[in-house]
């Protein structure tokens, strides 16, 4: 009985085209990926990821008074004006998610860009040190491209957006530390002259 098994299977497996071999492993990449890192829309529409990442550490940025900054008010017209702490948007580790406290700074550069169809901002994805070369390249520009979508969804035209990524190259402060990395780890929303 085992060995007619094996012969269907083995039948069944060389009448598969390439394609569709192809195919289910494609699905079961895809499902595997989507059981690790699901998104969740919040009410401003920013994607948040419904559980933990393996071996996330959240950062020190945020929990006092280092890096959230103020946010802008009712007034839109911050924009470039803007201080450093609040053109600067702040990740967990190995993260790509906007944190919560960082998303009424978002929402008023969204809005200035919104009100001035000519203003322009270059995101600056970042990463701290740990990781390779190419992973942080990889995770700063999905850091930037979260903080365009949520510019985007602020008001900002794609047109006002381009996005880079620095990854690990140009560090805000250097230190092997848990407070250096987690400064690192940021997207810089500058805005043209």
């Amino acid at each position: 009985m085992v060995r007619n098994a094996r012969q269907y299977i083995a039948g069944a497996v060389k009448s598969m085209s390439l394609r569709n071999v192809f195919l289910v492993l494609m699905v079961v990449v895809l499902a595997a990926c989507a059981s690790k890192n699901t998104r969740e829309q919040d009410e401003l529409g920013y994607g948040t990821q419904a559980g933990p990442v393996a071996g996330a550490q959240s950062s020190g940025v945020g929990q006092g008074d280092a890096g959230a900054g103020s946010a802008f008010g009712d007034s839109a017209a911050a924009g470039p004006r803007a201080s450093a702490l609040n053109r600067t948007v702040y990740f967990d580790f190995d993260r790509d998610s906007v944190r919560a406290e960082f998303r009424e700074i978002i929402a008023g550069h969204g809005r200035y860009l919104a009100a001035n169809p000519s203003a322009a901002v270059r995101l600056e994805g970042h990463a701290d040190e740990r990781g390779s070369r190419e992973y942080n390249i990889g995770l700063g520009e999905r850091r930037a491209q979260a903080v365009r979508q949520a510019l985007l969804l602020q008001g900002a035209a794609a047109s006002q957006l381009t996005t880079v990524s620095y990854g690990e190259e140009r560090p805000a402060v250097t230190g092997s530390d848990e407070e250096s990395w987690a400064l690192n780890r940021r997207v810089e929303i500058v805005y043209a002259p």
